[in-house]
């Protein structure tokens, strides 16, 4: 029987000494972050894998860009294209690899790349731009639309696409037909809360979205009832044990069992852990520990959920921590891996 192990993704920006995503053979057991490779590429400052392991598609300047995943883990380009705006900020791909969909933080533009079957990137099918609007209230982000995230449900029906500039999840029906998306819904946390990105429970039950301003995570539970998507806000709960203006929160990331629901916070620069209730989807308090660094952009929970991965982009380095889920603290037992200008992570299990 072959023996699973897991390779790091590491996107980066390219501006200071990084070339590239960089890739690490990691360790669940012990955390520890070996590098193997780093693909050359222009600010891949976000990046995901496709649902069936073949393909990693990465943000660039150039637009986004297509990645063969070879079987040791490497990463062998495939092309790139243009998203017909400015640099986007996040990428979500369906099940089916039909499309790409990308999320525009500078240009508030939602866009729907065309996939081909050897997992290249086509031209653009669909794109369309939020509007801005002036509700008031906090300055830091009311300024235009801005786009952080674009996630599917899991019924793959619907997109959402988060925006902090206006402080909205707004809700497309996507015809895979057409390459369309039309608005269905607006999901609209609290008032000034910096909407960031959203995550789903594997059941399809529940959405988590994190804010930043309010450094919290409102619950709400989902279901596609009458063909429409229903949302409905079942808790909101601050994701610090006390409250820190200074702060944002700015990655969340589940434990394999989605147990537990990890969340990292720039300004404290430390990261909180929330334990899951499977039944209610609610959340309570479970630990809280500094990243022993500044800014954790993004973080990770490695497989077998023994050791937390954070992602410092300010002090240039990546750091794992043992977490003790019973004693709510975690430790970091392995040095630093040096990495300049850090931006997100994602695990990925190769058969070797």
């Amino acid at each position: 029987m072959a023996k699973e192990k897991y390779v790091a993704y590491v996107g980066t920006y390219t501006h200071t000494n990084s070339v590239g995503i960089h890739v690490y053979d990691v360790n669940p057991e012990t955390g520890v972050f070996c590098e193997k490779a780093v693909a050359p590429i222009n600010n891949p400052s976000y990046v995901t894998v496709s649902k069936d392991g073949k393909h990693l598609y990465s943000i660039e300047d150039e637009g986004v860009a297509a990645f063969n995943i070879l079987p040791d883990g490497n990463l062998e380009k495939v092309n790139q294209n243009w998203i017909g705006g400015m640099r986007g900020d996040y990428i979500d791909v369906d099940s089916k690899n039909r499309f790409l969909f990308v999320g525009g933080f500078h240009d508030g533009r939602v866009t729907m790349m065309k996939l081909a079957e050897d997992g290249s990137i086509g031209n653009v099918a669909f794109g369309l731009f939020h509007q801005s609007i002036s509700l008031g209230g906090n300055e830091r982000h009311l300024d235009h639309a801005k786009v952080t995230c674009v996630k599917l449900t899991p019924d793959e029906k619907y997109l959402c696409a988060v925006d902090i500039g206006i402080n909205q999840i707004k809700v497309y029906r996507i015809d895979y037909n057409l390459g369309h998306l039309t608005l269905v819904d607006i999901v609209r946390p609290e008032l000034d809360a910096g909407v960031r990105e959203v995550q789903f429970s594997k059941d399809g039950k529940f959405m988590y979205t994190l804010t930043s301003f309010n450094n919290s995570i409102e619950v709400y539970s989902y279901k596609d009832e009458d063909d429409e998507p229903v949302f409905e806000r079942i808790q909101t709960i601050s994701v610090l044990k006390k409250a820190d203006e200074s702060s944002a929160a700015s990655a969340m990331a589940f434990t394999d069992d989605e147990k537990y629901l990890f969340v990292s916070v720039d300004g404290m620069n430390a990261t909180s852990w929330l334990l899951r209730d499977e039944k209610t989807g609610k959340l309570s308090h479970a630990g809280q520990t500094t990243n022993s660094g500044e800014f954790p952009k993004d973080i990770a929970v490695l497989p077998g959920n023994k050791f937390l991965a954070v992602i410092n982009h300010d002090t240039n380095e990546l750091r794992t921590f043992r977490v003790d889920y019973k004693d709510g603290y975690a430790l970091m037992v392995n040095p630093p891996v040096k990495l300049s200008k850090g931006n997100s992570i994602i695990i990925h299990k190769i058969t070797g």
